[in-house]
């Protein structure tokens, strides 16, 4: 009987035992649920490591091989590459080697100066070749029917490639020159009708006050004894004036303010390509990374108050329109794609205006600066063309309706295109198979079609490829959108080229008007590759003002 009562004695003695066991159990519970969430965080951790791992391998190793193999059996070879690097160390060492000296005269034979590799490899692997810009396979295309194959009908499955967009997230972000596919395709849309009929000629006002008040200055510079002017350094600039206005007109100073901020994020970019052959280089906390995401938020702030102050407007009711200008346009575009809608968000029209500040001011000012050096240094060329906007213009400003009349200037200014086009190559990535010609693209592979070797072929333009010579645009003996390139060719053209075009018109006509001028002998020719080509240490001339 004692041993029968024992255990309820002992419960009686010891009332927590029972309580312990009920502890441990739960404890226990506890301790084999957390292993379980653990495991289970181990499989994901496991399943994410593996998978990035293999996207990894697939982007540096498995896809650039593969695209290798399927070009190589076409008979398109190129460089060995080196690993992460790919041809980058190679191109960069035949580019300072051949911008190591200045050019001896003004001479426009400038492709074996400013895409060495190009002349190198056509010669070893023929007109196509492959190379690598680190992990990227580029094919190099300068056959120009298949050029304009490409450009014309395969452009809604090619564009900008991850590198080229991860190179100018910070300075254009995904902007129209920057967007693909169905993004691309919208913001044609929203863009495109503020660089048409009426609008395009409501741009011309500002262009010619803007113009005005540049060779005011430059009047009054004379004045004071100064005679040798930088015109690289004017026509940039009045071009971020011109820009300026038409993009923000009310809001003027503040778009001097952000251009500013902008020309700043746009030389450190051009180091970003550099860059982003290392895996993970962009979210390393460095100075580089640092300044840059420190301007871009800053400029972004700047618009976004410029922005948010037009929504406002409207919305109060104290305007009734977001404003002629071109971000008012934009705006307006905007509001009629939602109202169908479509959903667009602020951040696209920031992008957009990023890269009108990039598309209309860097490359418009290149193309005036190039043009003037062209016309100081072909003195007959200039008498002509001052001849003509005399008679066109009859002393005054030019309007929209002269700028057709001007003949000669429009020459000119191809020639000036064609020799020192602001963008030396032209890129296109395939975002799926693509036969072109006798060609086999896969998807991933991009093609790099060389616009500069292009513009200065013997074979298409003549034996006088490397001279100055307007003339050659009098006649069609060449073909828009497959040998003369500035702009692109095909859907994906450049959108603003009427305005650029206009803009470059405007400028020269009243220069020439009111100046000749002659390149000063301190002038050093010396073109260089910054993004857009370039005169190393810009252009030097002189002018003498004309009697009124």
């Amino acid at each position: 009987m004692a041993l029968i009562k024992l255990p309820s004695m002992l419960n009686y003695v010891f009332p927590k035992f029972k309580k312990c066991e009920d502890c441990v159990y739960s404890f226990s519970v506890l301790v084999f649920m957390a292993m379980g969430v653990l495991l289970i965080l181990l499989v994901i951790l496991v399943y994410l490591f593996l998978k990035v791992a293999y996207e990894t391998v697939s982007c540096y190793y498995l896809t650039p091989r593969h695209i290798k193999k399927i070009m190589e059996k076409q008979g398109v070879r190129g460089p060995k590459p080196r690993f992460l690097v790919g041809n980058i160390l190679d191109m960069a060492s035949l580019l300072a080697k051949s911008t190591s000296k200045d050019m001896d005269s003004i001479n426009h034979d400038i492709v074996s100066r400013l895409l060495p590799h190009f002349v190198s490899w056509t010669k070893l692997y023929g007109k196509r070749f492959i190379y690598w810009n680190g992990i990227e396979p580029r094919m190099c295309l300068s056959e120009t029917d298949l050029i304009k194959e490409l450009l014309s009908r395969h452009s809604a499955v090619s564009g900008k490639s991850w590198l080229q967009q991860q190179g100018s997230k910070h300075f254009i972000g995904r902007g129209l020159l920057m967007a693909n596919g169905d993004d691309w395709y919208h913001q044609r849309h929203i863009v495109a009708p503020a660089f048409m009929g009426n609008k395009l000629r409501s741009y011309a006002g500002y262009m010619v006050e803007c113009t005005k008040q540049m060779l005011q200055s430059l009047q009054n510079a004379v004045e004071m004894g100064q005679t040798e002017f930088e015109i690289g350094g004017h026509m940039t600039r009045l071009t971020a004036d011109i820009i300026s206005r038409t993009e923000f007109d009310s809001s003027y100073e503040k778009g001097k303010q952000i251009f500013h901020l902008l020309t700043v994020l746009q030389h450190l970019s051009a180091q970003s390509s550099r860059r982003l052959c290392f895996p993970g280089s962009r979210f390393l906390p460095s100075k580089y990374n640092r300044d840059i995401k420190a301007l871009k938020t800053e400029v972004e702030k700047l618009l976004m108050e410029i922005i948010q102050n037009r929504k406002e407007g409207v919305e109060i009711g104290r305007s009734s329109s977001y404003g002629n200008d071109l971000l008012g346009m934009l705006l307006n575009e905007m509001q009629k794609k939602r109202d169908n809608g479509f959903s667009l968000n602020l951040q696209v029209i920031m992008d957009e205006c990023k890269t009108f500040f990039f598309a209309g001011h860097e490359t418009t000012a290149l193309l005036l600066t190039w043009t003037v050096m062209l016309l100081a240094s072909n003195p007959s060329w200039q008498d002509k063309v001052r001849s003509e906007v005399n008679q066109v213009c009859n002393g005054g400003a030019p309007s929209v309706d002269h700028l057709s009349k001007l003949t000669l200037l429009n020459m000119v200014i191809n020639e000036s295109l064609r020799l020192y086009p602001p963008a030396s190559v032209l890129p296109r990535m395939a975002f799926e198979d693509i036969e072109l010609g006798d060609l086999h693209i896969p998807k991933g592979l991009s093609i790099w079609i060389p616009v500069l070797a292009i513009h200065h072929s013997e074979e298409i333009w003549g034996k006088d490829v490397n001279e100055f010579n307007p003339d050659r645009f009098a006649s069609k003996s060449f073909s828009p959108g497959r040998h003369f390139l500035p702009f692109a060719a095909g859907p994906r053209n450049c959108v603003g080229q009427s305005f650029a075009l206009m803009e470059a018109k405007i400028i020269l006509a009243m220069l020439i008007s009111k100046f000749s001028f002659n390149i000063s002998a301190n002038y050093r020719h010396a073109p260089v590759i910054v993004l857009t080509i370039k005169p190393k240490y810009g252009v030097q001339i002189c002018l003498k003002p004309l009697n009124p």
